[in-house]
C-alpha cells in the first residue's frame, strides 16, 4: 500500500494549528478574566475611598451647632462629594442614571415567571422617594427649612409644604437624619445593614397666649428608609429619611412647638439620645377653615397649670 506521508503531515500541522489557537483562545479568555477583575477591583476601591473621605469630612456638617453657617455650607459640601462620583463613574463607565435599583426589580420580576413580587410597587414607590431626595442633593438643591444637631446626629427638616395625600390636605414635614448608628451584618450570602433609629415625636399646639390647645404624637415616620444607599449606590452615606403626615390644625391655633426624640444604638454598646425642639409660628395655609373641626381628636384631662401658663404663674404667686 502506499504511504500518504504528505497528507498524514498536514493532518499534523492542523492538529498543531488547533492547539495552538485553542491555547491562545484560552490566554485571551483568562486575560480578559483577569482585566475583568482587576478593574472591578480598581473601581470598587476608589469608590470606598471616595466614601471614605466623605466620612471623614462629614463630621463638621453634622455637629456645626451655627444653623446659618450649615446652611451656607451645604452646597459646597455635597459639590466636593458629586464630583467625585461623577469622575468615578465617568473613569469606570458607571450609570450616570443611577437607576440600577429599577433594573434589578426587572430583572427578578422577568426571572420570576408567574412568581408576582407583590413588594414591587411599594419597592419603586420607596426608589423613586430617594430619588428626589438624591437629585436634590446631587444638584445642588438641597436646603432644608430647619436643622438642629444633638449627640453627633444631625435632623433637617427638608420640606413643610401642604401636599394632597388620599385627597385630603395634610402637612407634610420631610426629614433627613444624619448619622445614625448602623453595623453591616452577614446573613449567609446576603450581606444586611442594620441601622438603628427610632424616633419618638410631640407636637404641641398652643394659641397666641400658650394655652395649650391640642397635642399629637408619633412614632417612626412614614416612607422611613434607614439605608438609601441600597436603592441607589452613590447616595451620601448614614442618612435615613421619611417624612410625617400631619392634618391640618385648628384655625385658633397660633404656635406649634415639635420635639422629635430620636434614639440610636451604637454597635459598642453606647446610646444616643438625641432631642431636637422647635417652636413655629402656624401659617395660614396649615389651617383648617373657621367653621370646620379637627378630625380625629380625642378629651384628654391634664392639670390647668399645664394647658394654661396664667393660671400656673398665679398659682405661684399663691
Amino acid at each position: 500500500m502506499p504511504v500518504r506521508t504528505g497528507a498524514c503531515r498536514l493532518k499534523r500541522y492542523f492538529g498543531i494549528i488547533v492547539v495552538i489557537a485553542l491555547v491562545i483562545t484560552a490566554a485571551v479568555a483568562s486575560h480578559r478574566t483577569a482585566s475583568a477583575r482587576a478593574t472591578e477591583a480598581e473601581r470598587d476601591a476608589d469608590f470606598r475611598r471616595i466614601q471614605s473621605v466623605y466620612l471623614e469630612r462629614v463630621g463638621w456638617m453634622r455637629t456645626n451647632p451655627d444653623e446659618a453657617s450649615y446652611k451656607d455650607e451645604l452646597k459646597s459640601f455635597f459639590k466636593g462629594y458629586f464630583d467625585d462620583v461623577d469622575a468615578h463613574l465617568d473613569r469606570f463607565h458607571g450609570n450616570k442614571k443611577f437607576d440600577s435599583y429599577l433594573a434589578e426589580l426587572e430583572q427578578r420580576e422577568a426571572s420570576g415567571g408567574e412568581k408576582k413580587d407583590n413588594r414591587a410597587t411599594d419597592r419603586k414607590a420607596f426608589y423613586e422617594y430617594a430619588r428626589k431626595q438624591f437629585d436634590a442633593l446631587h444638584e445642588g438643591r438641597y436646603r432644608p427649612v430647619l436643622s438642629a444637631t444633638d449627640k453627633g446626629m444631625r435632623l433637617d427638616v427638608v420640606s413643610n409644604d401642604v401636599v394632597m395625600v388620599m385627597g385630603k390636605p395634610q402637612i407634610r414635614l420631610q426629614l433627613v437624619l444624619w448619622g445614625a448608628q448602623r453595623v453591616e451584618k452577614d446573613e449567609g450570602k446576603v450581606k444586611k445593614m442594620v441601622t438603628s433609629a427610632a424616633f419618638d415625636t410631640v407636637w404641641k399646639l398652643t394659641d397666641a397666649k400658650g394655652k395649650l390647645l391640642g397635642e399629637m404624637r408619633g412614632g417612626d415616620p412614614s416612607m422611613k428608609i434607614d439605608y438609601p444607599e441600597r436603592l441607589i449606590a452613590e447616595f451620601p452615606p448614614q442618612m435615613v429619611l421619611g417624612h410625617y403626615d400631619l392634618d391640618l390644625l385648628p384655625a385658633e391655633v397660633a404656635k406649634l412647638e415639635m420635639t422629635i426624640n430620636v434614639a440610636s444604638h451604637a454597635a459598642s454598646g453606647g446610646n444616643a439620645n438625641a432631642t431636637y425642639t422647635w417652636k413655629l409660628d402656624v401659617p395660614s395655609e396649615w389651617k383648617l377653615g373657621a367653621n370646620e373641626t379637627w378630625e380625629g381628636a380625642t378629651q384628654e384631662e391634664r392639670p390647668e397649670e399645664e394647658i394654661d401658663p396664667a393660671k400656673a404663674s398665679a398659682k405661684k404667686g399663691e
